[in-house]
């Protein structure tokens, strides 16, 4: 009978293994370095593309976003240094299925309210999307 792996089989596949780990670990380690929330960091919500408001992220708050028959279309809430939309009167109700946002450049988007909310900061990372 013949054997399915052999000594050197199992060592290769060992050391891919931790191999493969290793550049993982690496990786996390570098994409999440500088991606913490600054402390200056803020939302900037627009509407139909006017500014409606910026809000920084380091304070809990709860938003009401109103529309121009000063309707409340939109709920934000920063907590935490994340903000997250949790209400909307949209029927799809897409921009509340998104994540939470904290990095610089994310966004919110809720199309038939035309709202926007973007994380702006003003200190820059020293790495950008393109150079990691």
């Amino acid at each position: 009978m013949r054997k399915r792996f052999g000594r050197n089989d199992i060592i290769l596949i060992s050391v891919i293994v931790i191999i493969s780990v290793a550049l993982l670990l690496i990786w996390k380690l570098v994409y999440l370095k500088g991606q913490d929330t600054d402390s200056d960091a803020c939302v900037k919500v627009t509407i139909d593309g006017r500014g409606y408001g910026t809000y920084p992220l380091s304070k809990d708050d709860t938003i009401e976003i109103k529309n121009g028959d000063g309707d409340v279309t939109n709920t934000l809430v920063i907590k935490g240094g994340v903000a997250d939309m949790t209400s909307a009167d949209c029927p799809d109700h897409l921009c509340v299925k998104q994540k939470a946002i904290s990095k610089e450049g994310e966004s919110i988007i809720c199309l038939p309210n035309k709202v926007v909310v973007t994380v702006k900061s003003d200190t820059k990372s020293d790495i950008d999307s393109i150079s990691k």
